[in-house]
């Protein structure tokens, strides 16, 4: 081997001591950088080798390559952890601010205004409470509904502003792995790393973690596929892009993450995103289902009895809250076709009712049945609606009872009246349809969105039915007592459950939900910091190592300047020797 050669094998050393020196200053400087993973630079001898008569030599060192030191199973690991914990808070934070809403255990609650309500009508059946305090209670539940509905929907809003701001964000991330993808494609087209871009591009993966599930597909090339909901996303450089997709069902709202490109739905379960959804599902929706419903029962099951009560003034004049437009006044109540009633929350059924008309001195009574066919069956034996009872058909019959009058009023409602002298009651009404017209009924409206007290009975609480006719006989408080039991009744179209009690499972299925949360919260943190630790394990920067390394590469450094000096004298020698 010549001296030469000699010499530039101590270059080689000088030239990769001065590199590790500089990967090394770079991790130190970089220790505390967020996402930043430890770089190693790997060192090979030299290619060629020098043959003399005795063997052969090496030719120096050369850098095989700076690599980022990352366990790709351990990444993949946290960043479905990442997408777990923060699915879990944002339901934990959607779930306790429903809960904050509903107020339930504080006096303050929907439970709390049924007892009221119910309590005002045992009140009035015991002669303990007046007309005015009963209408007035009924009154403060529904405006109580009102307001609980109103609160449920700020959250639902607030969620829903997040879910849009959230998808905005995500978006940008998604361009930035695509834009980085580019880069980093261009940068390793020659032997070079792109471990700069490299960080940047998983810190994004990262954060796009924390918004949605996220899966990571690495090509041939360098670049990243992203896949949402195990569909692709990004794939290279090109973002499909996502957004929230709202669709309404009456007062239902439902959102669903879509591809911008084509609206694929994507069933995001994990993130931010997937946290927001399911909590919006299983905590608003259901609350906000659960609310109209029971406001939906409590009109229907109370005004089914008022309807058939008697006010203490008597009856003389009664007339539908529903308005029946005209061409529906002649169609089948119970026909799809009829708008009227089709999607009412309540229905009237095949049965009938009983009228009574009184002439007040006299005292003496006609009572009259009237049959309500509402079985979907033809008079020919087929399924069918042409033979069933139609607003117009009751009507009819009502106008044909003795001392009776029954007319459509120009606002399209149906107005009953009796002839001077005489008033009216009705009885024993197994269709519910004087409930579904709204006849003498209590409460108007269909949901907790409108429900209130019928306002001509705010205006004057004397017409409070609080008397029943239960065969010739007029029991004073006997609607009075039936409304007051329905505290405790079961109602068919709740699962057989009363009001209360369905209230009550809703409210403790939002707790079991939120401790739920709690609890997935809590395990989902634990093995984000263990999978934390064991990345930083692999990737994070090590400053006693790293400042063993520099002692190394100063060594190295000092050997291969000596190895050059050396190599010079003897060449001086040698030259001087001539």
């Amino acid at each position: 081997m010549s001296l030469t050669s000699a010499m530039l094998i101590g270059r080689s050393g000088l030239t990769a001591s001065q590199a590790g020196v500089q990967v090394a200053a770079n991790n130190i400087a970089n220790a505390s950088t967020p996402g930043y993973s430890r770089q190693i630079m790997s060192l090979l001898p030299t290619r060629g080798q020098t043959i003399n008569a005795y063997g052969s030599v090496g030719r120096g060192v050369s850098i095989g390559g700076i690599a980022r030191q990352v366990s790709d199973a351990v990444q993949a690991r946290l960043w479905s952890s990442q997408a777990q914990y923060a699915s879990a808070s944002a339901q934990l934070d959607s779930l306790s601010a429903l809960e904050a809403t509903l107020q339930e255990l504080t006096g303050n609650d929907l439970s709390s205004e049924l007892a009221s309500f119910f309590g005002g009508w045992s009140g009035a059946a015991n002669l303990e409470n007046s007309n005015t305090l009963v209408v007035q209670q009924g009154q403060r539940l529904a405006e109580f509904m009102h307001n609980i509905r109103s609160d449920v929907l700020d959250v639902r809003q607030q969620i829903q502003s997040q879910l849009d701001g959230l998808a905005g964000r995500a978006n940008e991330l998604l361009d930035g792995i695509a834009d980085l993808n580019k880069s980093i494609v261009r940068t390793e087209r020659g032997a070079a790393q792109a471990n700069a871009l490299r960080d940047q591009r998983d810190m994004l993966v990262t954060s796009l973690s924390e918004l949605v599930d996220t899966n990571i597909v690495e090509q041939a090339d360098g670049q990243y596929d992203v896949l949402v909901a195990g569909t692709p996303v990004v794939l290279g450089a090109r973002n499909l892009g996502i957004n929230v997709r709202v669709d309404a069902d009456g007062s239902r709202l439902t959102s669903t993450v879509v591809l911008s490109t084509n609206g694929q739905p994507l069933p995001i379960d994990g993130g931010m995103i997937g946290g927001l959804l399911a909590s919006r599902d299983i905590g608003i929706e259901e609350t906000l289902g659960t609310l109209d419903d029971i406001a939906s029962q409590l009109i229907f099951e109370v005004n089914k009895l008022h309807s058939t009560g008697i006010p203490t003034p008597g009856l003389t004049s009664t007339s539908s809250l529903r308005t029946i437009p005209s061409a529906d006044r002649t169609t089948a109540i119970n026909s799809p076709l009829n708008a009227a009633f089709a999607d009412l929350p309540f229905q009237a059924v095949n049965g009938g009712f009983t009228v009574n008309v009184t002439h007040k001195d006299s005292g003496l009574s006609e009572t009259v049945r009237i049959d309500v066919d509402l079985d979907g069956i033809t008079n020919a034996g087929v399924p069918g609606y042409d033979d069933d009872t139609s607003v117009e058909d009751i009507r009819a019959a009502l106008n044909g009872v003795d001392n009776l009058t029954a007319t459509f009023g120009a606002d399209g409602r149906l107005q009953i009246t009796a002839d001077a002298g005489y008033e009216v009651a009705f009885a024993d009404d197994t269709s519910d349809v004087l409930a579904v017209l709204g006849v003498n009924a209590y409460f108007r409206g269909t949901t907790a969105a409108d429900i209130n007290v019928r306002g001509d009975l705010l205006d004057d609480p004397s017409l409070l039915a609080t008397a029943k006719m239960i065969g010739d006989t007029v029991v004073d408080n006997g609607t009075s007592l039936a409304i007051a039991n329905l505290q405790d009744n079961g109602v068919d179209a709740l699962s057989g459950n009363s009001l209360q009690e369905h209230w009550a499972q809703r409210v403790q299925r939002i707790a079991v939900d939120t401790e739920f949360a709690q609890d997935r919260l809590q395990s989902t943190a634990i093995v984000s910091e263990s999978l934390e630790a064991q990345r930083a394990a692999a990737s994070g920067v090590s400053i006693d190592e790293e400042s063993i390394n520099l002692i190394n590469y100063q060594k190295q450094y000092e050997g291969s300047a000596r190895v050059i000096s050396v190599a010079r004298e003897l060449l001086d020698t040698l030259l001087a020797s001539v």
